[in-house]
């Protein structure tokens, strides 16, 4: 593997990110939001999932300086 990014990958999963978006259009303005003024170094992040039986999963993160990093790379590959 040599570590460089598939064009072809990457037009993929532009698109199939432009149709989350359609189809959820609140999630972006939400998390633009919580960019500007809460996403930084030792916020939490709280994610859960409620399966069509009700059933309920949940998990959190404390964002770590990497994580910073690494929301600032995928920003980024949004142009």
């Amino acid at each position: 593997m040599s570590g460089r990014p598939n064009p072809m990958a990457m037009m993929q999963m532009a698109k199939r990110f432009q149709i989350f978006s359609q189809e959820h259009p609140r999630v972006m303005p939400f998390f633009q939001v919580a960019n500007a003024t809460a996403i930084k170094e030792g916020a939490v992040i709280e994610m859960k999932v409620t399966s069509p039986e009700g059933k309920e999963l949940v998990t959190n993160i404390k964002l770590t300086k990497d994580d910073i990093e690494t929301i600032q790379m995928l920003k980024s590959l949004k142009g």
